[in-house]
């Protein structure tokens, strides 16, 4: 059989497994992945109407779903689906099927469907135009109303919430070479399947197809909603052949911003800190837990942990008080963190984590992701599965101890203590394994630095104001042009009592 080349052969091909409707599912799904795989990419996006392809940021933010049209509500299911309308910002055309028990049925776009506000448009017909995303309504707070779930807009992006929560740091589908040298490419879902949920249902299923010039590939999505929303992924990767091989293949990509905080602070800003996560967390499959405060670079900077195996890795929001951001708007302090957990053992690999300069709030600039230490050969498939929890308050720490707050700079210096140069940390550390030590028993702080740093002086002590342990240590810098790489740690009788904290000075 020949390859398929157009998506509309794929889905003819489809029908033609059975005719009788047969239920639309993850194997049938990867066969259309697969086929796409072998074929020449193409973006076979329509054209925008010129009312569309005009329209700013302002006249699409103004066009609305309207909720009475909701799919599902009419039946009074316990999830309801509402989409995006497509427009100059948001160009690319997204197909959307429903999956019932008669098989699978493309929801073609109804312009009447859409509030479009104060937009003037022309009363000519558009045609189906699809989609440029979905929206999942439940009830997440109330029971009397169904807030926002989860989002899947742009490229592979989506985002979800727990109970209490509000958007922050989106995940995605996959991210290719986003570090390497050359330029980013951005897979995009083409198409979605909504399965529909029965009356009782506590989980929504939702499958796509993403596509890209170098990957093609099947996704099956389970969201249980609840004060932890979880999404459990399973992914069948295709890569197609190419003649520019593929750097960076980064699976369970996260996407954040950090701004400035209490490592970094901005002058001339009334609020202390501000951004969507404020580290990433890492745990080896050897029971190592890392933990490294992101930053705001004034260059793009990358950075690995190499493992071989992965425990789970999230960018997180460990700050949870309001004081922290004084940001009535924002409220910072509800953006939610999100854990990944692999489903099964993913092999050798690293966590890479990449910082960007950010001038303001509106960017995201911390990417972080998996990458498999081997790819498969072109055409054959990449299958793994894992589970983003989406956190609030209740968030996951290493068993140890954490690292609470992370601050850098000088308390009062002594007139002619000589200290240029040099950089002072102050950490603070608790949790069970330092509360469970008996009064007066020594810790102490465990430093080091790369080549190009020295630490000078170290220091653990009990801090009463938190009940846990604190931790300060001074670097010299070496060469104030190159960055400095340090960790540090608790000890306790030659056992670790708590996370590593992982951080890295960034040059002058």
């Amino acid at each position: 059989m020949k390859p398929l080349h157009t998506l509309s052969a794929l889905l003819l091909a489809l029908a033609g497994l059975s005719a009788n409707a047969a239920a639309f599912g993850f194997e049938e799904l990867s066969a259309l992945a697969r086929n796409r795989a072998q074929s020449a990419w193409s973006d076979s996006t329509p054209a925008l109407p010129a009312d569309l392809a005009r329209m700013d940021y302002d006249g699409l933010r103004d066009i609305r779903f309207r909720p009475e049209r909701a799919l599902w509500r009419d039946a009074r299911l316990p999830y309801e689906a509402m989409f995006f309308h497509r427009g100059k910002l948001q160009a690319q055309a997204v197909r959307i099927h429903e999956i019932t028990p008669d098989g699978a049925r493309k929801l073609a776009y109804a312009r009447e469907d859409f509030d479009f506000g104060k937009n003037a448009l022309a009363a000519t017909p558009w045609g189906d135009l699809d989609f440029a995303g979905l929206r999942v309504h439940t009830a997440l707070n109330s029971p009397q109303y169904k807030d926002e779930l989860v989002v899947f807009q742009g490229a592979s992006y989506f985002r979800a919430l727990g109970a209490g929560q509000q958007y922050g740091l989106s995940a995605r589908g996959l991210a290719i070479d986003s570090a390497g040298g050359g330029p980013e490419e951005f897979p995009r879902f083409t198409d979605f399947w909504l399965e529909r949920p029965a009356a009782d249902a506590r989980q929504l299923t939702v499958y796509a197809l993403l596509d890209s010039p170098r990957a093609a590939g099947a996704y099956r999505f389970d969201i249980t909603p609840g004060a932890q929303t979880t999404v459990q992924v399973r992914m069948r990767l295709f890569l197609r052949a190419s003649d520019k091989p593929i750097a960076t293949l980064g699976v369970a990509p996260l996407t954040s911003m950090f701004f400035f905080g209490e490592n970094q602070p901005r002058p001339g800003d009334f609020r202390p800190e501000v951004h969507d996560s404020d580290g990433l967390l890492v745990a080896s499959g050897n029971g190592e837990w890392i933990w490294r405060p992101l930053q705001n670079p004034a260059r793009p900077i990358a950075s690995s942990f190499a493992l071989e195996r992965l425990a789970g890795f999230g960018l997180m929001q460990r700050d949870r008080a309001f004081a922290s951001y004084e940001d009535v708007e924002a409220r910072y302090e509800r953006r939610p963190s999100a854990w990944v957990k692999p489903l099964g053992d993913w092999g050798p690999g690293r966590v890479e984590l990449l910082q960007l300069p950010a001038p303001d709030e509106t960017h995201d600039n911390v990417v972080a992701y998996w990458v498999p230490r081997s790819l498969p050969a072109a055409g054959e498939p990449l299958e793994l599965a894992w589970e983003i929890a989406w956190q609030g308050d209740a968030q996951q720490r290493a068993p140890g101890a954490s690292v609470l707050q992370s601050r850098r700079g000088h308390g009062f210096v002594q007139p002619g203590d000589n200290r240029s140069g040099q950089v002072q940390y102050v950490l603070d550390v608790a949790g069970p394994a330092l509360d469970a030590l008996p009064p007066g028993t020594p810790v102490r702080a465990m430093v080091s630095a790369d080549g190009n740093g020295r630490v000078v002086e170290q220091l653990a002590y009990p801090n009463p104001a938190t009940h846990g342990w604190r931790m300060s240590f001074r670097v010299q810098r070496i060469d104030p042009a190159r960055p400095v790489e340090l960790r540090a740690f608790l000890q306790q009788d030659n056992h670790s009592v708590s996370e590593t904290w992982s951080s890295i000075l960034l040059p002058e």
